[in-house]
């Protein structure tokens, strides 16, 4: 069924924006923000935009869940027992459908930390072959960065591996709902992971798409790569409704500006910034004002324009 595009614009009307200085908006609760039903069926806890902090028990980024009519699918494992725990609770109090599968968006913190409170319950949890070695090999450091900012709100969470893999494409039919777990290409990091459901035309899109939150770049990321997978097979899914890995549920205009906006317009800059000769040390300074906007900027701006450079400088 095709939903209202005037109906989700006046659902998005209404919700607050997002903004890093919130420390709490749902305070009786683990979770930063209580979910909302994007169109029917399709549920998220929108995230801080913030860094993981103890004010915000890790939820900075979108926690989303599909009731199919015969089970729910969660996207994100959360990021701690105790965040799964509470986003489980939010969910039972919309359906009696058990919850049948867990999706890793990637092998961050906030996406797999809470496997563990899955995983104990007896459901299943997938994410891409390149996330799951992610996990393997750094989950116990990963699990340490999270146990400093969460102090007692870590006690009980242990890195739990997926116990289901897949490498491009995996189609999971439950209830009335098809949902296509898709990696797409290299974007932001290793197991980049999308969950498209084209009878509603949504995609939770993970960390391939943002709009209100910077975009971070790794040691590792291609951002020339990053582009081409989103100009690409994420564009050609035609996608009308976006729920991005962080910030409120969107479109693709707007994720297309906050992703390749940005991401062209850093690489036009540092591109500008190599042939006139200049250094890393001088890369760190080149004009970024026009996305000063967006939340995280003073903790990644500089950071991506050195990591870009040192991309760029090779190719």
């Amino acid at each position: 069924m095709r939903i209202a595009l005037a109906g989700v614009l006046a659902l998005l009307a209404g919700m607050a924006t997002a903004h890093e200085d919130i420390a709490d908006k749902y305070p009786q609760s683990e979770l930063y923000n209580k979910p909302v039903e994007f169109i029917p069926g399709v549920w998220s806890a929108i995230g801080a935009t913030a860094p993981p902090t103890y004010e915000n028990a890790g939820h900075n980024n979108n926690l989303s869940f599909v009731v199919t009519g015969d089970g729910v699918v969660v996207i994100n494992g959360g990021a701690s027992v105790r965040l799964a725990e509470a986003l489980h609770d939010e969910i039972k109090a919309v359906t009696d459908q058990p919850v049948k599968l867990v999706i890793n968006e990637n092998g961050q913190g906030h996406a797999i930390l809470g496997n563990a409170y899955w995983r104990a319950l007896g459901v299943d949890v997938l994410a891409h072959a390149e996330a799951i070695a992610e996990i393997e090999e750094n989950g116990d450091f990963i699990l340490q960065g999270m146990q400093r900012y969460n102090q007692d709100k870590a006690e009980g969470t242990t890195v739990a591996v997926p116990n289901l893999s897949f490498d491009d494409r995996k189609v999971i039919e439950m209830g009335d709902v098809t949902l296509d777990v898709l990696h797409l290409g290299p974007a932001h990091g290793p197991g980049d992971t999308q969950v498209w459901i084209p009878q509603w035309d949504v995609v939770i899109a993970g960390d391939i798409a943002f709009h209100e939150r910077m975009p971070p770049i790794f040691a590792d990321t291609c951002t020339r790569c990053w582009i081409e997978t989103f100009e690409g097979p994420f564009t050609d899914l035609g996608a009308i409704y976006v729920i991005p890995g962080h910030g409120h549920p969107t479109n693709m205009a707007a994720v297309t500006e906050g992703t390749v906006g940005y991401l062209r317009d850093l690489r036009d800059q540092i591109g500008a910034h190599i042939d006139a000769g200049g250094d890393l040390a001088g890369a760190f300074y080149v004009d970024q004002a026009r996305w000063a906007h967006l939340d995280t900027f003073e903790e990644l701006a500089t950071k991506n324009a050195g990591r870009v450079f040192e991309e760029m400088e090779w190719e």
